[in-house]
C-alpha cells in the first residue's frame, strides 16, 4: 500500500542532515515523529550558498516576507508529494506561490499552513500585500496556529476556518522533571529568554536593577539597550542548547515579560521551564492561558512592573506555594503531553481528516483507522474559540 508523501518544508537553516549534526534529534520541531508506514516524509534542504547569494536571498525574503528562493530550490519535493507542512507564515506563503505557479500541473499537493506571526503583523501591512497574501492564503488547504485568539483573529481576516495546534517541545532536551523542593538563593536568581520580538526586557530590567537582592540574567540575541544594564542585569545571548540548560539550571525562577501579541509569545521559554520544574513567572497575554492556568504558572498584566516585583516577593516569601505551582505545572504537562511528538500527531490527525473529506468516495484504509484512532487518544481535543 503506497504512503502518503508528506514534504516537511522549514526555513533556511534546518536542514536535518546539518541541524544539529550528530546529536540524532531529527527534525527540528519534531514532525519526524509523524513517520509511519502510511506517511513518507521528506524534509527541506539547504543548497549552500556565499555570502552575496546569501544576501539576495535574504534581501528578497525581506522584501516578499518569505523565503522564495529557498522553496524554488526544494520545488521538486514540494510538487511532487501529496501533502506539503509548513511551520511559519515564511515557508507556507512562499509555497503557496510555487504550487499557485506549478502545481496544477503536478497532481495540486494539500497544503497545511500553519502561521506564528501574520496575524499580529496583518494590521500593520499595505492594500497591496494584503491583497497578495489573501490570494496566496486561498490557496492553502488548512490554517492552523498555535493560539486561540490569533486563530479567531485569523478567521476573521481571511473568513475561514482556522484550526488550533498545540506546540510542544523536545523531551531529550528538556525531560520533564517535577520539582520536589524548591528554595531560592540569596540574591534570588531569575532567569529570561527569548528572541522573540514581544519580549519586554524594559519592564524585566526596571523592576529588579535596583534591588541588590535579585541578579537578572536575560540571555537574547536581540538588541537591547545598554541602559538596562545594571550590576545585577546581566545581559547576553545564550548561545546553543548547553548555554540554555545552565541558565535554566542557575535560576531560581524563570520570568517570561511579554508585551501584548496573539501568537503565544514565549510559550517555548515556558515549556522548557516547567519542564525542567521551575516557578515561572509570565505575562497573561498571548493565549498562554491555553497552556496553562494560573493554577500552575503566576501570570501578572503586561508592563506591570509594581505586579512582577510583587509577585516575585510572594514567590520569595512562600516557597511551599512556589513548589505547588511548580508541580501542578509538571502534572498538567504531563496530561497533556506538550512534546514534539504530540505536535507532530496532531498534524497527522488533521492531514488524515483532510485527506478523507477530499476522498469522501474512497473507503477508509483499515491500516490508516487503526493509525487515527491509536493517535486520536493521545491528540488534544479541538476547541471551540
Amino acid at each position: 500500500m503506497q504512503a502518503t508523501k508528506v514534504h516537511v518544508h522549514l526555513f533556511y537553516g534546518t536542514d536535518p542532515r546539518f541541524y544539529r549534526a550528530g546529536e540524532n534529534i531529527g527534525c527540528l520541531y519534531g514532525y519526524h515523529h509523524a513517520e509511519s508506514p502510511e506517511l513518507a516524509l521528506t524534509y527541506s534542504r539547504d543548497e549552500p550558498e556565499n555570502k552575496f547569494v546569501r544576501l539576495a536571498r535574504r534581501g528578497l525574503k525581506a522584501a516578499l516576507g518569505f523565503d522564495f528562493i529557498h522553496t524554488w530550490r526544494n520545488r521538486e519535493e514540494i510538487l511532487n508529494a501529496d501533502v506539503v507542512w509548513t511551520h511559519t507564515e515564511h515557508e507556507h506563503l512562499s509555497a503557496a506561490l510555487l504550487l499557485l505557479l506549478k502545481g496544477r500541473a503536478h497532481g495540486n499537493p494539500m497544503l497545511l499552513a500553519q502561521s506564528v506571526w501574520l496575524v499580529d503583523k496583518w494590521a500593520g501591512f499595505g492594500v497591496l500585500r494584503k491583497w497578495v497574501y489573501k490570494k496566496l492564503l486561498a490557496r492553502a488547504d488548512v490554517l492552523t496556529t498555535h493560539a486561540s485568539e490569533n486563530a479567531q483573529m485569523a478567521r476573521g481576516y481571511f473568513k475561514r476556518d482556522v484550526e488550533q495546534v498545540y506546540y510542544g517541545i523536545n523531551p531529550i532536551d528538556f525531560p520533564l522533571q517535577e520539582p520536589t523542593a524548591w528554595q531560592p538563593h540569596a540574591p534570588v536568581r531569575i532567569a529570561a529568554i527569548g528572541n522573540d520580538r514581544d519580549r519586554d526586557w524594559e519592564s524585566l530590567a526596571e523592576a529588579f536593577r535596583q534591588n541588590p537582592a535579585r541578579e537578572v540574567r536575560i540571555a537574547t540575541r536581540r538588541r537591547v539597550s545598554k541602559a538596562l544594564h545594571a550590576s545585577n542585569v546581566k545581559i547576553a545571548p545564550a548561545i546553543g542548547m548547553k548555554a540554555a540548560r545552565e541558565l535554566y539550571d542557575w535560576a531560581d525562577v524563570v520570568v517570561v515579560p511579554l508585551r501584548p501579541n496573539s501568537h503565544v509569545s514565549g510559550i517555548t521559554v515556558v515549556l522548557e521551564a516547567v519542564a525542567l520544574g521551575k516557578p515561572v513567572i509570565v505575562s497573561d497575554v498571548g493565549s498562554l492561558r491555553d497552556y496553562f492556568g494560573p493554577e500552575h504558572v503566576f501570570y501578572v498584566p503586561p508592563h506591570d512592573v509594581p505586579a512582577l516585583q510583587r509577585t516575585l516577593d510572594a514567590i520569595v516569601a512562600n516557597p511551599a506555594l512556589a513548589l505547588e505551582r511548580a508541580q501542578a505545572a509538571s502534572r498538567h504537562f504531563a496530561a497533556r503531553d506538550y512534546t514534539t511528538r504530540q505536535f507532530a500527531l496532531q498534524h497527522v490527525r488533521i492531514t488524515q481528516e483532510f485527506m478523507r473529506t477530499r476522498h469522501m468516495d474512497i473507503p477508509t484504509r483499515p491500516s490508516e483507522t487503526a493509525l487515527h484512532a491509536e493517535r486520536g487518544n493521545v491528540a488534544p481535543q479541538r476547541r471551540v474559540n
